[in-house]
């Protein structure tokens, strides 16, 4: 593992984050480069739904404008919001997303989340030669009810060594979706996509 991909999975602690007021100062330059960083992170399944792979840049964004929103500067607080994002950076040996099924039109989200039951489960990674890895969804807590699925959700995808041998050896990565209201397949993520994920593992 080198420095760089050990950095990226470690969870993030007080010490790492700005105080308010240097990320007062901070903060268009840090975000530029989030935005940046986060667009090789952006993947569509289909036409609606995203997803939007997190590791710990996103996380420590994600967390700075949360505290700068709510003028959070006690230590409990920040403890809070640590506790709540530290999950979602991936650990080594798996990719973490966060899912977003996205329509404009109100009256049509609400027909399609309510014929996406289940969608979360649906979703899969592939590794070229490698059998589809599957969601593991909502790990922290039930999003969907029996009458729809949530329009977010918190995704973990793990993989085998084998397939991440394979990934590290240049492997193609694919994504997907299989619901029987919902079809989608993408056999090869473009390459600085691919590239910004595979970084995530050990």
């Amino acid at each position: 593992m080198n420095m760089q991909q050990g950095l990226n999975m470690k969870k993030l602690s007080n010490s790492d984050l700005f105080s308010l007021e240097q990320y007062a100062k901070q903060r268009n330059d840090f975000r530029n480069r989030v935005m940046a960083h986060k667009q090789d992170r952006k993947v569509f399944v289909g036409d609606h739904i995203t997803l939007y792979f997190e590791d710990r840049l996103t996380m420590q964004y994600q967390i700075q404008e949360m505290l700068r929103v709510e003028r959070i500067f006690e230590e409990a607080g920040i403890a809070e919001e640590l506790n709540a994002y530290n999950p979602l950076i991936p650990d080594g040996t798996n990719l973490k997303a966060t899912m977003m099924i996205e329509y404009s039109d109100v009256d049509e989200r609400r027909d399609a989340l309510a014929k996406l039951i289940g969608v979360e489960d649906k979703i899969w990674l592939c590794v070229s030669g490698h059998d589809k890895v599957y969601a593991i969804a909502d790990e922290d807590l039930e999003r969907a009810t029996e009458e729809k699925t949530s329009s977010v959700h918190f995704l973990r995808f793990e993989f085998t060594a084998a397939m991440i041998a394979a990934l590290k050896a240049g492997a193609a990565l694919g994504v997907g979706v299989d619901h029987s209201v919902c079809q989608f397949s993408n056999n090869a993520l473009p390459a600085a996509t691919r590239n910004s994920l595979v970084a995530d593992f050990a």
